[in-house]
């Protein structure tokens, strides 16, 4: 019982920290290019495209925890990292869509479309490498993921919610769509810069 309370909250306490602390797209600028395309894009949902994105996380987490245990003997781990990374996203990916291709499920069609998009994400690839290069625990990797998954989320709907703002007449034409765009995650990434302090936790 002791150890399930322990693993338990190793797991709650990463997965804050990945979350506010260490977020993938503010501090680390993760997957940045994608979430400014995803947000002006209509098709796709921001919840859907985050649920899968943190399953994608998730799932990711063991699969590359286990791979990353083959080539941590070998002379040129840092070499294959990230190849055998890239590959264990693929594997992920592929039952992602396997799954979906067996299961009748309501926005199917949209969950097909999202899958790649979430899977081959630098966010999804940066996240395992920080795990793996920090030698983080199974439970730690799996916190990690899932708080990463839930802070990219985050940070979709603040940028989501800021584009209704950032539409202002008041802005000049020339700082119009993507530009303020990019300032206005920059002012973020400084605020939570700031809450964390100048030094790196992980």
């Amino acid at each position: 019982m002791k150890e399930v309370v322990s693993s338990s909250a190793v797991f709650f306490s990463y997965a804050l920290l990945a979350i506010f602390a260490q977020n993938a797209v503010f501090t680390r600028a993760l997957g940045v290019s994608r979430m400014v395309q995803l947000v002006g894009d209509d098709r796709t949902s921001s919840a859907l495209f985050g649920m899968m994105l943190c399953i994608t996380q998730v799932l990711v987490a063991p699969v590359a925890f286990i791979a990353g245990g083959f080539i941590a003997p070998l002379d040129n781990r840092a070499q294959l990292r990230p190849l055998v990374y890239i590959a264990s996203i693929a594997v992920v990916c592929l039952a992602e869509h396997l799954v979906l291709w067996l299961r009748s499920l309501p926005r199917r069609a949209q969950l097909l479309r999202i899958v790649p998009l979430a899977a081959l994400n630098s966010g999804v690839l940066g996240t395992v490498l920080v795990e793996r290069t920090q030698s983080f625990t199974l439970m730690q990797s799996l916190g990690f993921g899932l708080g990463s998954g839930v802070g990219y989320l985050l940070a979709v709907l603040l940028v989501t919610e800021a584009q209704h703002r950032l539409r202002s007449k008041a802005i000049p034409s020339a700082f119009r769509g993507l530009p303020i765009t990019l300032v206005y995650i920059g002012v973020l990434a400084l605020a939570i810069y700031g809450f964390t302090g100048h030094s790196v936790i992980l």
